[in-house]
């Protein structure tokens, strides 16, 4: 896709200190976009940030309506606008239930839907004024289908999936779109080579390579899912040739919810 498409647009982006987001955070700037790179982590923010042709980094805790108002404020601060947001912020804590302590099935809930909305919420009012917007969430295929032993995780995110369709239908009047991505199991990423194939093995009574094995083959594709396939579809979203949608969740697995 041509850097035209975004050129000198703002965009917003939580959770994009390493993994997937500063894969995202790269990928904006590298179409043209001036980016706000935020995330819990200041000190990897920064190391993204400078990275970066035109950026800015900002501590955030999307659990905190304060942080992310002062986020949204920072980015008007130096940009004048937002044009997008991605919110891409979240965790991962699974076991089975009758172990898994309420809290942390709060906390995931907390940073995975209640920050969605929060950070939603800051920058909204900058789109109003704009008239114009577009915000994309990250969610998951586990946001369309439950997943074993995870069901803090689904939860979370087939909350979100709801929360990107109300919130589409009121903003649709101020010419502000929202859209989810479902991306399936990034199987190469630091995520789960180093945390989640050990959780979900252990979840299970397995090894890793079997679960790497089980969850390939549940791919029509036969590959896992990457972080430049995730960027080709935020890209195509925020841009003017996705003018028409919103309300969407948009798989991007491979075909592995078909199975």
């Amino acid at each position: 896709m041509s850097n035209i498409m975004l050129k000198d647009k703002v965009a917003v982006i939580t959770g994009a200190s390493q993994g997937l987001g500063e894969a995202l955070a790269i990928r904006l700037s590298d179409e043209g976009c001036k980016v706000v790179v935020a995330d819990l982590n200041y000190e990897g923010a920064q190391n993204v940030a400078a990275q970066l042709k035109d950026a800015i980094a900002v501590a955030v805790d999307v659990t905190k309506y304060e942080d992310c108002e002062a986020m949204a404020k920072a980015a008007v601060d130096k940009y004048g606008r937002i044009d997008i947001l991605v919110a891409n912020a979240a965790i991962v804590m699974s076991g089975d239930i009758l172990e898994f302590p309420a809290a942390k099935f709060a906390k995931v809930v907390d940073v995975n839907l209640n920050g969605y909305f929060n950070t939603v919420k800051a920058v909204v009012g900058y789109m109003y004024e704009q008239n114009s917007g577009c915000i994309i969430q990250i969610n998951s295929k586990s946001g369309k289908k439950g997943s074993f032993k995870n069901c803090a995780y689904a939860a979370s995110k087939f909350g979100g999936v709801g929360l990107t369709q109300s919130l589409a239908l009121e903003f649709a009047p101020h010419n502000i779109r929202v859209n989810s991505i479902c991306p399936g199991n990034l199987l190469n990423s630091p995520l789960w080579v180093n945390s989640l194939f050990k959780q979900y093995a252990a979840n299970q009574g397995t090894t890793e390579e079997k679960i790497r094995e089980k969850y390939l083959s549940q791919v029509p594709l036969g590959r896992s899912c990457e972080y430049e396939d995730v960027a080709n579809v935020m890209v195509f979203l925020a841009s003017d040739m996705a003018s028409y949608m919103t309300g969407q969740a948009i798989n991007v697995t491979g075909g592995q919810e078909m199975r």
